[in-house]
């Protein structure tokens, strides 16, 4: 049977005191994990939840949010994890577009409700063991046979429109684990830190259920703390991560970040955005046994589409590795026709694990894919070796003047800035050159920078069409839960600013 709750039965059977998780320093074994599974599954069936029902998760990251998750596949249900920082119309929006039957939401978000969705309220005891909420009955699992049958449905960020549900097959999730196995090396050893939140695909799948599926160890934080998860990486000897790249900034902007033990740590994903070169190097210096994985992936394609090679992060600086083994990615002009090496256009991918499409919605679907390509929406090259330079999306590119402008180009370049920490280029609309160039910038504690340093030093660098007409310091720049700057809210937020 194709259910995710196969290879947890699997392994409760062969290595039942083998640690499946670590949650709060307790181990839950994969005896204990299956069992939680199967009562939460019957809890699910006693409130009415059968195959096809689509059951609905608003919480921060616990063991019972992985139970609910392979409880609703083992009845053969469609779990859907919505972003718990929404607003609750936004989520409630999600609910009803989705046609939930049931809620599981943490008790800090209880006020969370959509029109005739139950709802059942997670406390801390539930979060951490879900038999808290669940009669000891267990029901005989949904012998899912059909590959194409949704195992999930998540929703985009909506960086560039409002969110679209995207259709997670068996087959998606099956293909995604095996690339990661092959690509990463996963075996029964690895123990991985999960501090990404799991309604998100980085949090989830990169490689998250991979890891189960081989049998190996996930410690999940319920929120994001860079000094717990170098405790955590001290303590529980972990080997892995999939950090958003603000997450792992904050790990390496600790003060005494060197003295922890992190010998057993052999790599970090962190793709989701360009990484500066400085950010690799600060990265090795602190994890010396360990390398940074940048990658590309979608929420469309459950992650991670490329990642870069072994002991090519420097040779390749810049890029995000090259495809994975079965997918396969070209880049297209606005036609869908094929561009050659070194050519920029939009990045498009095609494999097993791309979605079928967008959940009752065949236009979005259709405007989405070039016969069976799914269209990205990003912009880049591939180089004679087939490594996957990313350069901009296709809405983030600036047309000033009638030239267009790649805001990645732009932001490299404020990067080089000692006082900048985080940068962002938008265009905002302009009425003598359609767009101008506006440059969005966090400082480093006690730095200041006003706009004739910064166009003097972007002079050196750029042509002139190129340079920012404006500079903006903010505290922060907005990211969804990948880290992946939302152009869209600083292009609303200063459309308008002169």
């Amino acid at each position: 049977m194709l259910n995710l709750s196969a290879f947890i039965a699997f392994h409760a059977t062969q290595s039942p005191d083998r640690p499946a998780l670590i949650y709060r320093d307790s181990e839950i074994s994969y005896r204990d994990f299956n069992d939680r599974i199967q009562r939460m599954a019957a809890l699910m069936h006693a409130r009415g939840v059968g195959a096809g029902d689509v059951v609905a998760l608003f919480m921060k990251n616990s063991p019972a949010f992985l139970e609910i998750a392979f409880a609703a596949s083992y009845l053969g249900a469609i779990f859907l994890p919505v972003n718990y920082r929404l607003a609750a119309a936004e989520a409630e929006y999600i609910l009803q577009d989705a046609g939930a039957r049931l809620l599981f939401v943490d008790q800090e978000f209880a006020s969370v409700q959509a029109l005739d969705i139950s709802k059942i309220v997670v406390d801390e005891a539930a979060a951490a063991d879900s038999r808290a909420l669940s009669p000891a009955l267990t029901i005989p699992p949904c012998h899912v046979t059909r590959e194409a049958d949704l195992v999930r449905l998540m929703y985009t960020s909506g960086t560039t429109s409002r969110p679209k549900g995207v259709m997670h097959t068996y087959s998606n999730i099956y293909w995604k684990c095996m690339d990661h196995v092959i690509a990463l090396g996963l075996t029964r050893a690895e123990r991985l830190l999960v501090v990404g939140p799991l309604y998100h695909v980085g949090g989830f799948d990169l490689p998250g259920i991979g890891v189960l599926w081989m049998g190996g160890l996930l410690c999940v934080h319920r929120e994001f703390d860079p000094v717990a998860a170098m405790e955590s990486i001290e303590r529980h000897r972990l080997t892995s991560a999939w950090m958003a790249p603000v997450m792992v900034g904050r790990i390496l902007a600790l003060p005494d970040v060197g003295r922890y033990d992190v010998s057993s740590f052999r790599w970090c994903i962190a793709g989701g955005e360009k990484t500066p070169e400085s950010r690799i190097r600060d990265f090795s210096r602190v994890f010396t046994a360990g390398r940074f994985i940048d990658a590309f992936g979608m929420t469309e394609t459950c992650a991670a589409d490329t990642l870069m090679e072994a002991g090519r992060e420097i040779e390749k600086i810049g890029s995000v590795g090259r495809a994975l083994a079965h997918v396969e990615i070209r880049i297209c002009d606005s036609e869908g026709r094929t561009l050659p090496p070194n050519t920029q256009g939009e990045l498009c991918i095609r494999g097993p694990k791309v979605t079928k499409g967008y959940w009752n919605d065949p236009v979005k679907t259709a405007e989405s894919f070039h016969g069976d390509w799914l269209r990205s929406g990003d912009v880049g090259y591939l180089d004679d070796e087939g490594f996957l330079y990313l350069t901009d999306r296709v809405k983030d590119m600036i047309l000033t003047g009638a030239e267009n402008v790649a805001s990645s180009e732009v932001e490299a370049v404020l990067y080089k800035l000692p006082q900048v920490v985080e940068a962002a280029a938008i265009g905002v609309p302009d009425a003598q050159w359609g767009e101008r160039v506006v440059a969005v910038v966090v400082l480093g504690q006690g730095e200041s920078l006003d706009f004739e340093t910064l166009v003097a030093h972007c002079a050196q660098h750029l042509a002139r069409f190129k340079l920012p007409k404006e500079l903006r310091i903010v505290d922060a720049l907005p990211r969804n839960p990948s880290g992946k700057v939302l152009k869209r809210t600083l292009r609303e937020t200063f459309r308008s600013a002169g």
